[in-house]
């Protein structure tokens, strides 16, 4: 009753609200008051539950330019519930729970309506700084407007989006792990059944294992992949791989001068892997995945994010004779309005390993700390929990850092 009460005092009218504001490249975030705008037609608000850093968000505070807008609210691994809905919209009510997605569904243009592509021609991907319309809804209380980010912005208690980039879900997922498929999970796992479409019994070297490396592994395993290799330079990654079906883990700096593709072909009597992913975002390691790939039918898929002018150079004998594949994809090629509720489903079905993910749950107040830990490579995956009260309904204790 108490929830129903503040939902009819809120909409229509703008919201104080804390956020993690981003002021600068590079610099701590700032916890502030906001204002948070009603949402125009075809718009919802969003009252955040809890939401994950991802290692994308901390890509893009670091830029300056091109793309860095400042002041800026982060987050796009995000879930909440419905607290208003602007006019047009009939799918989504008050009181749904929802994931936004930096990907947008029309359900129209040719793309939407296909199979082969998560790619909206209507509204497709850009790094604005605003919502669809061109403007932002947020300021803080001097009237400064606040830039968007992905069209989610989830570091805050509330947030407004395009009915575009929303997603319903199940409300008996638990929140923390619901977040986590707005982005990173999704990602490495539907890379791995959608993009790769990997099969039972064949090989998968996989180069980086955050998140995204481990869910592509995680992907692997439901797969029946027989061989997945792991590399990575952090050695605390050997055990937690395991969990996640990687069977071989190879350290670039332990192989004595040979680079981690060498060993691979070695490892595969010099065939290569089957399938192999770049889940860092260095051209060299494209490059690298893209070598010990095998001739013939092997693919290699790049799923790490680089800066906007970044290239990387293939031989072009190689390239033309091998019979290789190379691809980049966004979210694991999956669409978020149907496929988050198929992940969310080998979930509450006890297949689906998000539960690994997390490794800490926090307090707003300790945003910064996250930051911290990621970049330091001492987490997978910290949940920011916007709404205390919930996440004490859930159970939840927080880490102290």
């Amino acid at each position: 009753m108490a929830q129903n009460q503040e939902v009819s005092n809120t909409v229509g009218k703008p919201i104080h609200c804390r956020a993690a504001v981003a002021r600068k490249a590079g610099e701590p975030l700032v916890i502030e008051e906001i204002i948070v705008a009603p949402p125009k037609a075809r718009e919802l608000r969003v009252r955040v539950l809890c939401s994950a850093l991802c290692f994308s968000d901390i890509h893009f505070w670091r830029l300056k330019e091109p793309h860095g807008y400042y002041p800026r609210i982060f987050g796009h691994e995000t879930v909440g519930v419905v607290e208003s809905v602007g006019e047009g919209i009939e799918d989504v009510k008050v009181g749904d729970t929802v994931i936004p997605s930096f990907l947008a569904y029309c359900g129209e243009c040719p793309d939407c309506t296909s199979i082969k592509s998560n790619q909206c021609s209507k509204l497709r991907f850009e790094l604005s700084p605003y919502i669809r319309d061109g403007t932002s809804r947020f300021s803080d209380t001097k009237g400064e407007t606040i830039y968007h980010f992905g069209y989610t912005s989830g570091f805050s208690e509330y947030t407004v989006v395009d009915i575009t980039h929303v997603t319903k879900v199940d409300p008996a997922l638990p929140a923390s792990r619901a977040c986590l498929l707005g982005c990173g999970v999704s990602t490495g796992v539907g890379a791995a059944w959608k993009t790769a479409d990997i099969e039972e019994g064949t090989t998968v070297a996989i180069f980086g294992l955050g998140v995204i490396g481990l869910a592509v592994a995680e992907g692997a395993r439901l797969r029946g992949a027989k061989t997945i290799i792991g590399v990575d330079l952090n050695p605390d990654k050997v055990e937690i791989g395991k969990k996640f079906g990687i069977t071989n883990f190879i350290n670039p700096r332990e192989l004595g001068g040979k680079l981690a593709s060498e060993v691979i072909l070695e490892m595969t009597d010099g065939l290569g892997a089957d399938y192999c992913f770049e889940c860092v975002g260095l051209p060299s390691l494209s490059q690298e995945a893209f070598t010990c790939c095998r001739k013939g039918w092997g693919k290699t898929i790049i799923l790490g994010v680089d800066k906007p002018d970044s290239q990387f150079i293939l031989n072009s004998l190689v390239n033309n004779h091998s019979g290789k594949t190379i691809t980049g994809v966004q979210y694991g090629g999956l669409k978020p309005n149907l496929d988050i509720a198929i992940l969310a489903k080998r979930y509450l079905d006890k297949e689906l390993q998000l539960d690994l993910f997390v490794t800490h749950e926090i307090k707003l107040e300790d945003i910064n700390k996250a930051f911290k830990l990621l970049i330091e490579g001492k987490c997978l995956r910290t949940v920011i929990w916007f709404d205390q009260e919930r996440a004490r309904a859930d159970g939840v204790t927080f880490n102290e850092i």
